[in-house]
């Protein structure tokens, strides 16, 4: 199945939320990776606690379309939204209902006329503040030094919603602690690629 690599997030055809919001188990703790993919991260984080429920949010369908199948047929409690993260969140949780974010070396749009396409800004930051409860968990990785650090701004500026667990604008050095990776993950650790991280708590 051919995949797009890139999707202009700014397109006017996102405005809208066209995804279907989950069902969710009352009850049960919610993650959710922004900018999924194939959702190899949260189906390693399913294998490793079937207790919670993992949403992965997507804006390419034939990937959410590609997460959802392999779900079914594994039984894995883990389910793909196609959606445009930076506007859609409230649509798809309800407030305060979510224990961890995940965003895995979202795509770094190099070129200066890109930027604005990035994924971590102020937006999203203020979205995820809106559905993560108190106390949840946000790790953002990179293996690109301007992305990372952009996105520890945009956290930064909201300091009032998050605690950055490593200090004031800090990278977390500690290592992924969630004892899963994604294939972007994997790669740069195998290539010696440096990874930043950054690792925040819902105030």
């Amino acid at each position: 199945m051919r995949v797009r690599q890139h999707v202009n997030p700014l397109l006017a055809s996102y405005d809208a939320f066209r995804g279907e919001r989950p069902a969710l188990p009352a009850g049960c703790p919610i993650e959710v990776e922004i900018g999924c993919a194939d959702a190899q991260f949260l189906f390693e984080r399913a294998a490793v606690d079937p207790r919670r429920t993992y949403v992965g949010l997507e804006i390419r369908t034939e990937l959410v379309d590609l997460v959802n199948r392999r779900a079914r047929a594994n039984r894995l409690p883990v389910v793909a939204v196609f959606c445009q993260a930076q506007k859609h969140l409230g649509e798809i949780f309800a407030p305060a209902a979510v224990d961890r974010v995940y965003i895995n070396f979202p795509d770094p749009w190099f070129k200066r006329r890109h930027v604005e396409r990035r994924m971590v800004d102020d937006a999203l930051v203020v979205g995820i503040g809106e559905i993560a409860r108190a106390g949840a968990e946000v790790l953002v990785q990179s293996d690109v030094w301007e992305v990372a650090l952009d996105a520890m701004e945009s956290f930064e500026r909201r300091d009032e919603l998050f605690t950055n667990l490593a200090g004031e604008w800090t990278f977390w050095r500690a290592g992924n602690p969630y004892g899963v990776r994604s294939w972007r993950e994997q790669n740069a650790e195998q290539t010696g690629l440096p990874i930043w991280r950054i690792r925040y708590r819902r105030t």
